[in-house]
């Protein structure tokens, strides 16, 4: 009994030891993951001349990096493109993603193999950006809001995972839709579909962060027409015509006092940073349940 009871403390105690041992390491971690945010977002709002000293709180509070920045021409308009570029786009890049990978899960598909080998060797081989340019072009896609839309609507991984996914659905349920004269559009519709939500979040995950924070598309296929100009490329430039105001105004002698009052570079990065990842993170907390169980079960399989 004497052996037992110790037995019973040891294993209590070194219980207690891991459980505690885990509380600091993920603590830590949050911490290390919390911080840089928090970091940027105090900095965002602090005074511009006092931003650096800014660790834990805000120095000087002031909201006036914000009121700056939104009293840029035009950044109304750019945050509405880049909104329905990336709801437009999401939207998009879900159902030809889903259509896709449902379509690649059927053996009697014509050269199935062969086209989703095809796109597989996207993955590792690209065209390159002059050939890419070219096939725009001939599209008519220059200088046209499609081109935020069009080019992404198929994306090699994320047809992969979406074929894995439907194909460890039943397939009796399909069967038997087909024996009641279900079309193939209702199939999809009606049971493939709602069925896929896990996987399907996942992918509207992965597409609206690629399509909210695109720009290179902006600057390479739309710079002539300034009305698809989207909010990253707008504070971009703006952080780039920043840097170059403050080295003029140093050369000519501005007091500090002036100085604190402008949008510094440094304030521009930390206010434009978090402008940038705020609207994209809201979308997580509400797509994170499927999150986790769409990538487990369309990664698992194959």
């Amino acid at each position: 009994m004497a052996a037992k009871s110790k037995n019973a403390i040891r294993t209590s105690t070194s219980r207690i030891v891991f459980l505690v041992f885990n509380a600091v390491f993920f603590t830590l971690m949050v911490i290390l993951c919390f911080y840089p945010m928090w970091y940027v977002f105090i900095q965002s709002l602090s005074e511009s001349a006092m931003a650096v000293k800014a660790v834990v709180l805000p120095v000087n509070f002031t909201f006036n990096n914000y009121v700056q920045l939104m009293q840029m021409p035009e950044i109304f308009h750019a945050f509405l493109v880049s909104v329905l570029r990336t709801v437009l786009g999401t939207c998009g890049t879900v159902m030809c993603c889903m259509f896709a990978g449902y379509l690649f899960t059927k053996e009697n598909i014509p050269f199935r193999k062969l086209i989703y080998r095809m796109m597989v060797i996207t993955m590792y081989v690209s065209g390159g950006l002059i050939p890419t340019y070219l096939v725009i072009k001939e599209y008519g896609l220059i200088n046209n809001f499609l081109v935020y839309i069009v080019p992404s609507l198929i994306g090699a991984y994320n047809v992969i995972l979406i074929k894995t996914f439907i194909e460890q659905l039943p397939k009796e349920l399909e069967e038997s839709a087909r024996i009641d004269g279900a079309s193939t559009g209702t199939v999809f519709f009606k049971i493939i579909l709602p069925l896929s939500m896990p996987i399907a979040a996942t992918i509207a995950i992965y597409a609206s962060n690629s399509q909210w924070n695109a720009f290179i598309d902006n600057q390479l296929y739309t710079s002539a027409n300034s009305n698809l100009t989207t909010l990253q490329l707008l504070l971009y430039n703006y952080l780039n015509q920043s840097e170059r105001l403050i080295a003029q105004l140093e050369k000519e002698g501005v007091s500090s006092a002036e100085m604190s009052k402008i949008l510094t570079p440094r304030g521009i990065k930390m206010t434009v940073t978090m402008i940038s990842v705020i609207p994209i993170m809201c979308v997580y907390p509400f797509m994170q349940r499927f999150l986790v169980k769409g990538i487990m079960i369309g990664a698992v399989k194959g």
